[in-house]
């Protein structure tokens, strides 16, 4: 496949997911994991975990894996390919998604008191959670393969679930763990 064929693939591929990403980027990760794992071979399950990881790690959005994924498409092309099938990816999940969310915020407080908009709002929020929850599976699939790792996994688990304590403790743990080498992929 030429670097012109890719880089139209990941255009089709992220445009037709742009519209599907209900509670935000991180929602379409377990389809971004597959179609770029298992599907079209644009990298690895362990190039996937670290470019996830790179997206969360940076600031910025969610949805900055996007144009992680379309550079590593478009990379065995050259650095010119990645770097525009990078930047092709990210506009395409994001510019229809942006221009339906913005039509929609112009016109929802007109529905105020609609029983579908109410509906909607009552019914998104557990298919959200599932869709999280599901999302990370994926990620405890892709990123662990060792017993410490997932039992380091289900302990911060609980803890997120059950204490107030920041997230931001767990990933300086995290990382100290896998610094010392205790963890490892």
């Amino acid at each position: 496949m030429s670097g012109f064929d890719t880089f139209w693939q990941v255009i089709k591929t992220f445009l037709g997911l742009s519209l599907f990403s209900l509670g935000g980027g991180n929602t379409l990760l377990q389809e971004y994991h597959h179609l770029s794992v298992d599907t079209y071979h644009w990298i690895t399950n362990n190039q996937f975990a670290d470019l996830y990881a790179l997206a969360e790690a940076a600031p910025g959005p969610s949805s900055m894996i996007v144009g992680l994924l379309g550079l590593g498409a478009g990379w065995p092309h050259g650095v010119w390919w990645a770097l525009a099938t990078g930047v092709a990816a990210e506009l395409a999940v994001l510019l229809p998604s942006t221009l339906l969310m913005v039509a929609a915020a112009l016109s929802w407080s007109k529905f105020k008191d609609a029983p579908l908009r109410v509906a909607l709002e009552r019914g998104l929020g557990p298919i959200t959670l599932g869709i999280l929850f599901s999302v990370g599976l994926t990620v405890l699939r892709t990123a662990d393969h060792h017993w410490p790792a997932y039992l380091v996994s289900f302990i911060v688990c609980a803890f997120m679930l059950f204490s107030r304590i920041s997230p931001l403790y767990f990933m300086a743990l995290a990382g100290l763990l896998g610094g010392l080498g205790i963890i490892q992929r």
